[in-house]
């Protein structure tokens, strides 16, 4: 099942099992349980102390459950959990295996004082890389609170099961049978969502924290490299972030950033986080600005309020807040979101399989998607907005090629219908006729760019006509002390690298800030202290 490389990396790891593990399987006479049972068979023989019994008789086959010997601590997987997912499987080993998490004490003491029995189911697809995440972080609840159980469902092994519950992306949790989300989410939002008195607690919390000198609100590309920079100063730095990493997460591959020939997004995410976490930097994840109130006074301190209701106060600020995907803004939209309305073929796409969608643009995210979805769905309708595509001519030619594609130009999709509970088609209207036109299918997938996440600084920063915050060379807002950097920015080109570049200028512009504005009263109480 492994290659010799990637086996051998797992036998290394599995060195860190401090306790007895049994991989208890329940399978059927198919070739994916023979497949399962040759995976679970080649982990028992890398360690003494896991073991693999195909004595299991879960109604989901193939399945298996990697349970701690002799206590009621376990995690299942229903499935083959390799692709994005192989990740999850070794932490599974790892955690059950007496290997400690290296989540924050504070969040697991959380887990473990959650009350009542619960029972998660998560669906996941090998190709996406938003649900390890949270796998990963249920895994983590059930090996610290034994009265938290969870499985890990493989959509794709178990269409009837997916199309019975109506599930249309990926990640959909269900908790104790009733849906609980769906999407990206850590363990610091599972436990918030549960925990309904922590959000009050961090909101607390983060108002008695002592004013920053560089505060960044953000955690992507931008945000991250402003924080290393900020920090390498010596000055008191602090990172806001609704989720560290940003759109960057949700990149499939990374092969133009100098020096990285290849990798994924949530892997560069983790690195950047990693580097982050070498200084000494307030990281305050899971959270969202809500407004900014300029100092008072020159050299003064900016506010950032949270959603949350906590505020904080920084000497300078680097927004770093990146981009979101764009909306279609039509009826049916919203009501379809996550019920075969879609933003990231990669994920969901598997969940499609023999059925018909359509994707909604044709620059080369567009036509990208509907090169990937051809070869998974029965029928792909490529709508695009303009005269003609936009993406690159040879990503053209291979979408052309494929016999279940059809592409239509000059459209501009009105609305998504459906049936109450689920994607059924759309309408669009052909822009040289007029005339309307109605597509029978089962799912959207919508690809026409991004937004500024910059509706919160309206009217207090200038933005430009399409949002983005206005900047110069140095990175320098219209409010001062007020800096920014990325996506969010009107710096032309929306590349990781150049989001990067940007967060480092940020925050050199931010100390310079800094050492011009302090005032002679700060520095004769600097000068006193030290004599």
């Amino acid at each position: 099942m492994l290659d010799a490389p990637l086996a051998n990396q797992l036998e290394a790891l599995l060195e860190k099992v401090t306790q007895p593990i049994e991989l208890e399987s329940s399978l059927d006479d198919g070739p994916k349980s023979k497949e399962l049972a040759d995976l679970l068979d080649q982990i028992a023989g890398m360690s003494d102390l896991v073991t693999h019994v195909r004595t299991g008789n879960d109604r989901r086959r193939p399945s298996f459950v990697i349970r701690r010997v002799g206590s009621d601590i376990e995690v299942q997987f229903a499935g083959i959990p390799l692709g994005h997912e192989f990740t999850s499987l070794v932490l599974a080993l790892l955690q059950v295996g007496g290997h400690p998490s290296k989540e924050a004490a504070e969040l697991l003491d959380q887990v473990r004082n959650l009350d009542g029995d619960l029972h998660f189911e998560t669906y996941f697809s090998l190709s996406c890389q938003n649900c390890p995440d949270v796998v990963q972080a249920l895994n983590v609840m059930c090996v610290v609170n034994p009265r938290i159980k969870h499985t890990a469902i493989e959509g794709s092994l178990f269409q009837d099961e997916v199309d019975a519950r109506q599930v249309m992306a990926v990640p959909t949790v269900f908790l104790n049978g009733e849906p609980f989300g769906s999407g990206r989410m850590n363990l610091e939002q599972i436990v918030g969502k549960l925990d309904t008195g922590s959000a009050e607690r961090t909101a607390a919390a983060i108002s008695e924290k002592d004013p920053f000198d560089v505060l960044v609100v953000g955690g992507g590309p931008a945000g991250a490299t402003a924080a290393i920079y900020a920090s390498r100063k010596g000055v008191r730095t602090g990172v806001v972030s609704e989720r560290f990493g940003g759109q960057v997460l949700d990149t499939m591959a990374i092969e133009n950033f100098s020096s990285v020939p290849y990798t994924e997004g949530p892997k560069f995410a983790a690195e950047l986080e990693n580097h982050v976490r070498q200084y000494d930097v307030d990281i305050m994840n899971v959270q969202n600005a809500a407004k900014l109130t300029p100092a008072a006074t020159e050299g003064g301190l900016v506010e950032i309020e949270l959603e949350n209701g906590a505020r904080l106060l920084s000497r300078s600020v680097v927004l770093a807040t990146g981009a979101r995907w764009r909306s279609m803004n039509v009826p049916g939209e919203n009501e379809y979101r996550n019920k075969g309305v879609t933003y990231c073929p990669h994920c969901d796409g598997p969940l499609f399989k023999g059925k018909r969608v359509a994707v909604i643009g044709g620059g080369n995210s567009g036509v990208e998607a509907a090169i990937d979805l051809a070869g998974v769905v029965a029928h792909v309708t490529l709508i695009e907005f303009d005269s003609v595509l936009r993406a690159d001519e040879v990503l053209q030619r291979k979408l052309r090629s494929l016999p279940n594609v059809d592409i239509v130009v000059s459209a501009l999709t009105t609305e998504v219908l459906g049936d109450g509970s689920k994607v059924t088609g759309l309408v669009y209207t052909d822009r040289t006729t007029d005339e309307s036109h109605t597509v029978d299918l089962d799912g959207v997938f919508v690809q026409i760019g991004l937004l500024p996440n910059t509706d919160w600084l309206s009217g207090t920063v200038d933005l430009s006509p399409r949002g983005e915050i206005v900047v110069d060379a140095h990175g320098r807002t219209s409010v001062p002390g007020v800096f920014a950097a990325g996506d969010c920015t009107t710096v032309p080109f929306k590349q990781i690298i150049v989001a990067a570049g940007a967060g480092a200028t940020a925050a050199l512009s931010a100390f310079d800030h800094l050492i011009r504005t302090s005032s002679p009263a700060e520095v004769e109480e600097t000068v006193a202290a030290t004599v």
